[in-house]
């Protein structure tokens, strides 16, 4: 299984973290899009589909098939954006497509280790 970090132990740990460089100067607002990432992510992780001991992405990345799920919702929350609901919605639309994008480097990295 893979292992998950309690919410709690990662939100101290980002705490001690200072990300904030002063000697560069983010065109896009990198710095301040890449906090707001961390919160929203940091958010789903208080919501039904997280609450139980594992998350249903843990056993499909488990079961192997991380890949094909995470650029499976890449793709399809990439082709709603702008075509469902409100501004804050594609918004938030955008946001699913960087956390399972970021998803989908743990699913690479974790294929590098074990091979």
């Amino acid at each position: 299984m893979v292992k998950v970090k309690e919410i709690k132990d990662y939100k101290e740990e980002m705490k001690a973290l200072d990300f904030n460089i002063p000697s560069i100067r983010y065109k896009f607002d990198e710095d301040i899009l890449c906090d707001e990432l961390l919160e929203y992510i940091t958010e789903t992780y208080g919501t039904h589909y997280a609450t139980d001991k594992f998350q249903a992405t843990e056993f499909i990345i488990d079961g192997g098939h991380g890949t094909g799920f995470c650029i499976g919702n890449i793709l399809k929350y990439a082709q709603r954006y702008g075509k469902k609901g409100s501004r804050k919605d594609s918004r938030k639309d955008l946001m699913k497509v960087l956390h399972y994008a970021l998803i989908q480097l743990h699913v690479h990295d974790l294929e590098d280790s074990e091979s």
